[in-house]
């Protein structure tokens, strides 16, 4: 096997697993801030939460194209 396809098989997995366990924590955050809405510390929780989003989206853009470039180098 080629080693881009074994450096998109870890990214994929390995981003998975890392937002995966994540995923509760950045939920509790959420529903803090949504019941004390006026509290000063809600800014520090909301960047964490929306740059959490971001990487997600980040994370998941990546993984697309590292598909395509697979598939792309495989049946091109």
């Amino acid at each position: 096997m080629d080693l881009l396809f074994w450096i998109t098989i870890g990214f994929i997995i390995i981003g998975f697993v890392v937002l995966t366990s994540m995923k509760k924590g950045m939920e509790n955050k959420v529903a803090l801030i949504k019941a004390n809405m006026e509290d000063e510390e809600n800014s520090s929780k909301a960047n964490s939460v929306i740059w959490w989003i971001l990487s997600t989206t980040a994370w998941g853009i990546v993984s697309i194209f590292l598909i395509v470039w697979c598939f792309h180098n495989y049946f091109g």
